[in-house]
């Protein structure tokens, strides 16, 4: 029974001390102040951990279509650039704000599938927003479609590949296609 009261006490002051902790103000929440060694793994260890549960029904479609790659650096150039900085450009003074820094997607390692996950619904306390709530999943692939070939591209190369996809007019939203994976919504014939 001593054992039991004891417990209880234990609980009742780190039930107390969080409160404190919390009401306190004690830490900096201010974006202008990077995390603690400590606070920064627990925050990355969480969203590891949870993007890899998520991601495992993802079907990928062909990202190999040229004209999804051009669709996606059209999308990637207006929607993603001034927070992940690409090959050439200075960073822009929304990515200089942000805390934790962007990830530097010339040299991020990933899954289509974990950076499908991660750009349809966002990761929270990062500034990354969740593009699912005003895209559907035809217009995010061609991004991640896109992102494939960043990791290979110097200044030159992303803006050549950026100039054609604007002469082309490729967009992401062609028209419909046929039967699509499991959980992906129908884009445009030539991206299959």
């Amino acid at each position: 029974m001593d054992m039991l009261k004891n417990f209880v006490v234990f609980v009742l002051i780190c039930v107390l001390a969080t409160g404190v902790f919390i009401y306190s103000g004690v830490y900096n929440v201010a974006a202008s102040q990077p995390d603690n060694a400590l606070v920064a793994w627990l925050l990355s260890s969480v969203r590891e951990a949870s993007v890899e549960g998520r991601i495992e029904d993802i079907e990928v479609p062909d990202l190999t279509s040229l004209n999804m790659r051009l669709a996606g650096i059209r999308d990637f150039d207006e929607l993603c650039a001034a927070c992940h900085t690409p090959p050439g450009r200075l960073d822009s003074p929304v990515a200089r704000g942000l805390n934790p820094p962007p990830p530097d997607l010339t040299e991020e390692e990933g899954s289509p599938q974990e950076f499908f996950w991660i750009t349809k619904n966002g990761i929270k306390m990062t500034g990354m927003p969740a593009w699912g709530a005003t895209r559907d999943d035809r217009e995010i692939w061609p991004v991640i479609a896109f992102l494939q070939d960043l990791p290979g591209l110097d200044a030159a190369g992303y803006q050549s590949m950026l100039e054609e996809s604007r002469s082309r007019g490729t967009a992401a939203m062609d028209g419909a296609a046929g039967s699509v994976p499991n959980g992906v919504a129908k884009m445009a014939p030539e991206f299959y």
